[in-house]
């Protein structure tokens, strides 16, 4: 099969076409015929070395996390999904590989695809919508009547956020560029700030959740406009101790990381806030209920451009630029 191979870390080398094998399926897995790939920061930064020491992959490596495809295969232990299903995933890590016509991957990770989406929107879902899910479900427990920021609201998570945070009743503040507020509004967003020329720490107050996806600066920044006893997730860091202890990271990172998140996690604790840092996980049980929410209207993904295969390096580059709205996508089949 065709695949594209990170042969070595570097910010400016490209990804090579090359012609593996495909995958052997194993007991618990379903091998897929991939129709489609959404690209993914995490890809970028997986190819430039950035996660090398929170995720030491082993080189050379396809890359990709996200896919929606046909299943071709199924181990002698599935029973959830049979030959001929369609089907879209978020890839465990160090089972990666959505850059590719096939990808063999445990069924845990797998949901049936969302009757109402084609393969490229549905391709588009798995990593953003999870990471919404776990960040408003999971961690923040977002409840009818709360008020919660999503920065970014114009990006792949902050689309599917800010549609969730409305499903779940909550009163959603965003950052965009103006040029944008047309497009978070429809998606549910009650008060847009013009992240060019306003401060958003002037104008939000009382806040009870907040979705970090910006720098440091912005992090220090969100704690202000929390009240008491609210939550703070970042999904750009720092990473804190629990998660290093959560992925079973050796002593050293565990210090290492402990210096990192401990100016944030102390601000916070003297404000009486909960800091934490969210590192999604693939869950094909929480991607189902995705996929409901997907068919009963309530999320509908938004897919800012669909590149050919062959063009797998140019996507890449165009999500590097930071000017895409929602998500960018690989028609692969």
């Amino acid at each position: 099969m065709k695949a594209y191979i990170l042969k070595r870390y570097n910010k400016e080398a490209k990804l090579e076409l090359a012609e593996v094998a495909k995958p052997l399926v194993k007991e618990n897995e379903v091998l897929i015929e991939i129709f489609a790939a959404g690209l993914n920061l995490l890809d970028s930064k997986l190819k430039k070395g950035e996660f090398k020491l929170l995720l030491p992959y082993k080189l050379p490596l396809i890359l990709g996390h996200d896919l929606a495809g046909v299943i071709k295969e199924i181990g002698k232990n599935v029973r959830d999904f049979k030959v001929g299903d369609e089907v879209y995933a978020r890839a465990s890590d160090y089972h990666i590989g959505t850059f590719a016509e096939y990808i063999s991957i445990d069924e845990q990770d797998v949901a049936l695809k969302p009757k109402n989406l084609s393969m490229e929107e549905a391709a588009s879902v798995p990593l953003v919508g999870l990471t919404a899910w776990q960040a408003l479900v999971e961690k923040a427990k977002l409840k009818k009547g709360q008020k919660v920021f999503i920065q970014a609201g114009s990006g792949g998570v902050g689309t599917i956020a800010i549609q969730l945070a409305k499903y779940l009743g909550a009163t959603v503040a965003t950052t965009a560029s103006a040029n944008n507020f047309e497009l978070v509004k429809r998606l549910g967003a009650d008060v847009m700030i013009d992240y060019r020329k306003d401060d958003f720490e002037t104008v939000l107050k009382d806040y009870d959740v907040v979705l970090n996806s910006q720098d440091d600066k912005t992090l220090f920044k969100s704690l202000n406009i929390l009240k008491p006893n609210t939550k703070l997730i970042s999904i750009s860091g720092p990473p804190d101790v629990d998660f290093a202890r959560e992925i079973g990271l050796p002593w050293l990172m565990r210090i290492i990381i402990y210096f990192l998140s401990r100016k944030v996690s102390r601000r916070a604790t003297k404000l009486g806030i909960d800091y934490s840092f969210l590192f999604m996980k693939a869950s094909g049980k929480q991607l189902a209920e995705i996929t409901s929410l997907i068919e009963q209207g309530h999320i509908k993904p938004v897919v800012d451009k669909i590149f050919t295969f062959d063009e797998t390096n140019e996507a890449l580059e165009y999500i590097e630029a930071g000017r895409s709205k929602g998500k960018v996508v690989i028609k692969i089949k």
